[in-house]
């Protein structure tokens, strides 16, 4: 490393202000913890090899076709790319790289691109039979586009059913980030995913699109996530469409706010050993939403979604199965939907009871326990019976309308409300049944015991209340006066986004600032004096005579003590001692 390059990057830095200090740490990755004690240490370790190399491992293709040039032709590096690379600490005041940021880019190996089309992908069907003169019988990009809008359907429905799933009952995280074994098997077996692969897709979409987030080892749906189960089915795939392409990196958008083609992405990293399989797990996410589909490229309702602009969505919808908001309610305590139901009218009836299959028509089932569920959830036999009513092409039938009446004539056997010492008690009108929950082994982890004609528990009301429900006891939850509450079970992630940390340099920043010498310029040739002799660099120092000239050496620093710095004068072949504070500045020889 140049001692002038580190102090002409100690000087840009001196004069930055926070927000460009803060920008160009994030961009360098630079944890809060650094140790710099001032801006030519900052500028010393953002120059070193090690640290270079991690960030040029990342340069867009643009940023190292502007090195490039900006290295073979010794000019400032041109715009756009210059604001980038200006930002993150690579360019002098003119707009050159810095001699150790082009060393460092030279010795950076090219990651080899790799196809990123498919080797079994089926050509585009705009090719089908051109290449012999033949004319389609059928136009084949509408086939396309409606196994494109298959596939969005599916996507879908398959992404609400595990945002649904998530919601009851948070997936597990393992360490690597990954949805656990057992939540992945139990979606396949529910049917909210095809398979493995597709539950592991649609999670990422989820987490990408900021409907889903980790907290601590769980995925948990977001507030965005919980609205966009209620949104209709079109709305619901083209707010992930949208997020998709917004979350998408900056080398992979277009200047028109879309995205490049997806043939170039795996190009759009050329150093970064760790991107080609980041880019093709971008494509499979885009596929699987059907944003890209034969040859990578978009589905024709989803072009207008790569220029930048709203996808067409009368389009798609004209290619999508109708949807229903009818079901027909059977004695079998069955609900049959002949279509597929509209999301809202799903996400209700799901609500109070269990769906059996998942298809263009679904089959849902009523029992007492997810009668007693959605009572739980705030419902009433009225509610119940006004929503169903209204929702039923074939009226009430009387199995499920006694069905209601006997879940709501038992719900609220037994009250949960707050007990001493944060604790909980456990009422009811029936003794037998309070000493059945007493003796229930399932409950032992509450600790109930009887106190009066009560039960009291060491839990909070709220756990308690949850165990007795899922023991499926005829809970209901009150509070200290009785009075009756509905407890949403849902635990929410915190933010509506994808997870990301945030790193707070304000601390960082203010050292640095709060250590910048009044002198600048005699503490940073100090600073070069010492760093040249580290790195045993020749260099040509200015030294001011008795006589009041200057005269200039050039010397291989070796070493400084006692406020001289000794080297060997390379021209006259003799080791010179100078006195520090006659030397006025260096420069490479």
């Amino acid at each position: 490393m140049a001692a002038s390059d580190a102090r002409a990057l100690a000087e840009q830095l001196a004069a930055a202000d926070d927000a460009a200090l803060t920008r160009l740490f994030t961009l360098r990755r630079v944890p809060a913890s650094a140790p710099w004690p001032d801006f030519f240490d900052a500028a010393e370790a953002l120059l070193e090899p090690a640290s270079l190399t991690r960030h040029l491992s990342r340069l867009s293709a643009a940023e190292a076709d502007a090195l490039t040039a900006a290295s073979a032709s010794g000019r400032p590096v041109t715009e756009p790319a210059r604001g980038d690379l200006a930002a993150a600490g690579l360019l002098d005041a003119d707009g050159r790289p810095f001699a150790s940021v082009l060393d460092a880019f030279a010795a950076l190996p090219r990651v080899t691109a790799t196809t990123t089309t498919d080797a079994t992908a089926p050509a585009h069907p705009d090719a089908v039979g051109t290449a012999a003169g033949n004319t389609p019988a059928e136009d084949p990009a509408a086939e396309s586009d409606a196994h494109a809008a298959e596939r969005a359907f599916a996507a879908s429905a398959s992404l609400a059913d595990i945002l649904q799933t998530a919601l009851t009952a948070p997936l597990a995280r393992i360490g690597s980030g990954a949805l656990g074994a057992a939540d992945r098997r139990r979606l396949v077996e529910t049917g909210a995913a095809d398979d493995a692969d597709a539950a592991d897709d649609l999670l990422g979409i989820a987490v990408t699109a900021g409907l889903a987030a980790a907290a601590d080892r769980l995925w948990l749906v977001t507030p965005a996530g919980r609205d966009w189960l209620a949104s209709a089915t079109l709305t619901r795939w083209h707010d992930v469409a949208r997020r998709l392409r917004e979350a998408l990196p900056a080398a992979l958008r277009s200047p028109d706010g879309g995205w490049i083609p997806a043939e170039d992405w795996t190009a759009a990293f050329p150093y970064d050993p760790l991107w080609p399989p980041q880019a093709a797990r971008l494509r499979a996410l885009f596929r699987r939403w059907a944003l890209l589909g034969d040859g990578d490229r978009p589905a024709g309702f989803a072009a207008a979604l790569s220029r930048g602009a709203d996808a067409d969505l009368e389009a798609l919808g004209a290619l999508l199965p109708p949807e229903v908001d009818r079901v027909f309610l059977q004695n079998d305590l069955t609900a049959i939907a002949p279509g597929p139901l509209l999301p809202a009218l799903d996400l209700r009836l799901r609500a109070m009871s269990r769906r059996e299959s998942r298809a263009q028509a679904s089959s849902y089932r009523f029992t007492s326990e997810t009668l007693n569920a959605a009572l739980n959830a705030g419902e009433s036999a009225q509610s119940l019976r006004e929503f169903l009513t209204a929702l039923s092409l074939t009226g009430l039938p009387q199995p499920l309308a006694y069905e209601i009446d006997r879940a709501a004539a038992r719900h609220g056997t037994i009250r949960v409300g707050p007990g001493e010492a944060g604790g909980a008690r456990v009422a009811s009108a029936d003794p037998d049944l309070l000493r059945t929950i007493a003796v229930d082994q399932a409950l032992r982890p509450l600790g109930l015991r009887f106190e009066g004609d009560e039960l009291a528990s060491r839990a909070g009301s709220e756990t308690t209340f949850w165990m007795l429900a899922d023991a499926r006891y005829p809970v209901v939850a009150v509070d200290g006066d009785g009075a009756r509450l509905t407890l949403d079970r849902h635990r929410l992630a915190d933010d509506d986004g994808p997870s990301q940390v945030s790193v707070d340099h304000g601390p960082l920043i203010a050292r640095l600032q709060a250590a910048q010498q009044q002198d600048t310029g005699a503490g940073w040739l100090g600073r070069e004096l010492e760093l040249a002799v580290r790195s045993r660099a020749t260099i040509v120092v200015t030294v001011q005579l008795p006589d009041g000239s200057q005269r200039e050496f050039t010397v291989e620093a070796a070493g400084m003590g006692g406020g001289r710095l000794r080297g060997r004068d390379r021209a006259a072949d003799v080791e010179r001692t100078l006195p520090v504070s006659s030397i006025t500045g260096l420069r490479p020889a």
